[in-house]
């Protein structure tokens, strides 16, 4: 062998080498693994907690909120009593639904919890009217009105304008805000000379004034 050609390693340090080789790699992929799902856990939680913090302070969107008039939509051909159904309104990524009590009373709210943003459903068995619930933190809202009846959320659910034509269609024509009355929404959102506004202010209870009140006590 000549003197210039260098020494073969021997089989053990080669295979020792190989393997710290693999280790140093391994070690340096899980450590980039460890960062990226923490980068990931990070993005996600800070995102839940602005949209959190987004919705308990009415930055990000909720129906009554748009600008403009909503347009007309029919939601179905019928819905019968007991029934429920899910729609989009008054925009594309607007959750709603439409609620045919037992009594024939129709009823469209926002599903859009004012907690947390999760979805709302509704459950027919619950009482004697059924519940909208919404499962993320067991929020409750009456059926009937849309206002909290048990769990976290802050305020009711935002309404949505229901007509029933003569033929058994509904469509939805306008929301109204948590708190405000149908007519009140409908009013705001299409001005008060409208013919369906007039309609809904004949129908909503009246408000006794003062005198009336001082009467009857």
């Amino acid at each position: 062998m000549s003197v210039t050609d260098p020494e073969p390693p021997a089989p053990g340090v080669r295979a020792d080498a190989a393997q710290e080789a693999l280790r140093d790699r391994i070690a340096a992929d899980s450590l980039t693994s460890r960062r990226d799902y923490l980068r990931i856990v990070a993005t996600v939680s800070g995102g839940l907690a602005a949209g959190g913090i987004g919705v308990a302070s009415g930055i990000l969107h909720r129906h009554g909120d748009s600008e403009g008039v909503p347009p007309l939509k029919k939601v179905a051909d019928r819905i019968e009593p007991g029934e429920s159904l899910a729609f989009r309104y008054p925009g594309d990524e607007d959750r709603a639904i439409a609620v045919r009590m037992d009594d024939g009373t129709l009823a469209g709210y926002s599903a859009v919890c004012t907690h947390l943003a999760c979805a709302v459903l509704w459950r027919k068995e619950r009482g004697s009217e059924g519940e909208l619930y919404c499962p993320c933190h067991e929020g409750v809202f009456d059926a009937r009105t849309g206002e909290v009846t048990a769990g976290p959320p802050p305020r009711g659910l935002p309404k949505v304008i229901l007509a029933e034509q003569p033929d058994g269609s509904v469509w939805a024509v306008g929301t109204a805000r948590s708190g405000e009355t149908l007519q009140e929404g409908y009013c705001r959102e299409r001005g008060a000379g409208g013919p369906l506004c007039a309609r809904l202010e004949n129908r909503s209870p009246k408000t006794p004034d003062r005198s009336e009140r001082s009467e009857r006590t």
